[in-house]
């Protein structure tokens, strides 16, 4: 009875072990499989990245053909100031005219940062592996900032004239020989239209 058991043990063990290998073997060839199709790998540099994180994806037209890779810091020695440099990984078969333009895009108004390459036209000189696209820098939340800020001052500042029967809009609104003078002038019009088509006749200058 105990050798019956053990054989079934045994038997129950190479099971599992012949299970573990085909699991291992084909994980490992998904893995080869995908770094085969994984496409070819290119650069794009910003001065600004606004938060986009390794694995985001890559898009072409809209369309996802790839993946972030690396991000790293990079200097040249023309200028010192420290660049991104996001590497992504592109299908084989997409084509990237070098005269796209690339920036880093937002799914919705706070979600997750990519890159958007939008196709260029001149599929005669296309990217290579490795080779560099620059792209337009995103503008930082924090000029957005100061700018609605700016903005909703002097929309303060005007409205503050407006109140206080300053300028053009505010005399218009608030200053009633304005509204006389404007009805005196739609009346006279109504009733001499022809004055439309008159040019006035300019005074002759003294000597």
């Amino acid at each position: 009875m105990i050798f019956g058991q053990s054989k079934l043990e045994l038997k129950v063990g190479i099971f599992v072990f012949m299970g573990l290998v085909i699991l291992t073997i084909f994980i490992l060839s998904m893995k080869d499989f995908k770094s085969i199709t994984a496409g070819y790998e290119v650069n794009f540099i910003f001065n600004f990245a606004n938060g986009v994180k390794i694995g985001a994806p890559v898009r072409f037209a809209g369309v996802d053909v790839g993946e972030i890779k690396e991000i790293n810091f990079v200097t040249t020695a023309d200028d010192p100031k420290p660049k991104v440099r996001i590497v992504g990984s592109v299908k084989k078969n997409i084509t990237v005219p070098v005269d796209s333009t690339v920036w880093v895009n937002t799914l919705g108004l706070l979600g997750e940062k990519y890159i958007e390459i939008m196709p260029g036209k001149d599929y005669s000189n296309i990217l290579l592996a490795k080779q560099t696209l620059v792209g337009v820098d995103p503008i930082p939340m924090q000029e957005v900032s100061v700018l609605a800020r700016d903005i909703a001052k002097h929309l303060d500042e005007s409205f503050l004239r407006i109140i206080n029967k300053e300028g053009t809009v505010g005399k218009l609104l608030y200053d009633d020989a304005i509204y006389k003078e404007l009805e005196a002038l739609i009346t006279d019009v109504r009733k001499h239209p022809w004055k439309l088509f008159i040019k006035t006749k300019e005074k002759p200058e003294k000597k």
